[in-house]
């Protein structure tokens, strides 16, 4: 690794599938709340997580493997029978809901809003990392190892905007990186979330109540607990790759 940038916001993901990212890893970050839920499925013992664009796509897979698990959500809301010809999806998008009793040695197909919109933005990266402040440590030290001259951390947004939570979860990654080596050539935008995140470390969850994501969902009874579990610094030890196969699994 010898550059490092950042992309704020989904409008910035656009040009990706045009661009040469041969000598790119890409890093996803949705930190309220893909990334984070993936990152829990695959620590309580999920075998691994396909992310797919739509709907249809999710069902398909079901249809070819009924063994496999449905997650996803649609505006924070779980993706209910009605959205979903009839099948209600097992999970939403809580990193509560996946507990090992469910999920161990299953594959999840997994279907949100940004988040997986962000990863299909980067297949065509010579890696990609999927992380979340719940994991920063663990891809800080993956990083380290990868031959890349080049890393992009791409956060997933809000819509068509950039998520609060996303920035100071890519300025966490920075952070981790910039201590250990000073020297690497960080664009701008690095600096930028690097900046964000050591304002609000001190009070993660007090900082990303300013995040248009946690007030949604801190307004929801059953979802507002989600907030702090995405905040759990460094909770995960290890890394999470998606794979040539389309498949994200822990390494």
């Amino acid at each position: 690794m010898k550059h490092l940038e950042v992309l704020f916001s989904p409008a910035e993901q656009l040009p990706l599938p045009e661009r040469d990212l041969s000598e790119t890893s890409c890093v996803v970050l949705d930190v309220l709340r893909a990334t984070s839920t993936i990152l829990e499925a695959l620590a309580q013992g999920a075998t691994a997580i396909r992310p797919v664009a739509e709907i249809e796509e999710a069902l398909e897979w079901r249809r070819n493997d009924p063994s496999v698990l449905l997650a996803g959500e649609r505006n924070g809301l779980r993706i209910d029978a009605r959205q979903a010809g009839g099948v209600a999806f097992d999970f939403g998008n809580s990193p509560r809901e996946f507990e090992r009793s469910r999920v161990e040695d299953r594959t999840i197909v997994m279907t949100t809003t940004n988040g997986t919109r962000a990863l299909r933005a980067c297949a065509a990266a010579a890696n990609v990392w999927v992380t979340a402040l719940t994991n920063v440590a663990a891809t800080a030290r993956r990083l380290e190892k990868d031959p890349t001259p080049s890393v992009l951390l791409v956060c997933s947004g809000t819509g068509e905007l950039a998520a609060y939570e996303d920035l100071l979860g890519a300025g966490a990654l920075v952070d981790r990186i910039l201590e250990r080596h000073p020297r690497l050539q960080a664009g701008d935008s690095a600096h930028a979330v690097r900046a964000i995140f050591r304002a609000g470390r001190a009070d993660l969850l007090g900082a990303v109540q300013q995040a248009s994501n946690a007030r949604r969902l801190l307004a929801i009874p059953a979802l507002a607990a989600d907030v702090a579990a995405c905040l759990e610094l460094d909770r995960h030890s290890f890394a999470a790759q998606l794979t040539s196969d389309g498949l994200i699994e822990r390494v």
